[in-house]
């Protein structure tokens, strides 16, 4: 029989960035070129670099900013339900509010997942106990 070791905070935090960035990949066909993730007890941040689309973009450019405004709110509406399962599915917590904000000035997209609870993790330094208990034993 074997029990499940919950995994670290940074853990969670890098499978997270990696899969809202494949996501974004996936449902916007737009690569962000970096997301960072952090816990904070029963709180999620996420901040996406360079989020905004080609097309978002290129309105920006011909002066269309309130269009562009519209088209990022649009997507952000679309998107969020899956995103929100996303969140739920990895971190095995349900996410109570999703508030989320881009900047299209400098691209970037800021989410707050408000989560039911804290998400079950382990601490780091346990795994580097036990590692080092197991190293003095087998000595």
């Amino acid at each position: 029989m074997t029990t499940q070791i919950p995994p670290t905070r940074g853990q969670l935090e890098r499978t997270l960035s990696q899969r809202i960035q494949a996501f974004y990949r996936k449902h916007l066909g737009h690569q962000p070129s970096q997301v960072t993730c952090q816990l904070f007890d029963n709180k999620l941040a996420i901040i996406v670099e360079d989020s905004v689309t080609p097309a978002e973009q290129l309105l920006v450019q011909e002066g269309q900013d309130e269009l562009a405004e519209q088209v990022r709110a649009s997507l952000d509406s679309a998107i969020q339900s899956e995103l929100q399962e996303l969140i739920e599915a990895i971190l095995a917590v349900k996410v109570t509010d999703l508030l989320s904000d881009a900047a299209l000035e400098t691209g970037r997209t800021g989410t707050i997942a408000i989560l039911a609870s804290s998400p079950q993790v382990r601490s780091p330094q346990a795994s580097s106990k036990t590692s080092k208990k197991k190293q003095s034993n087998d000595r």
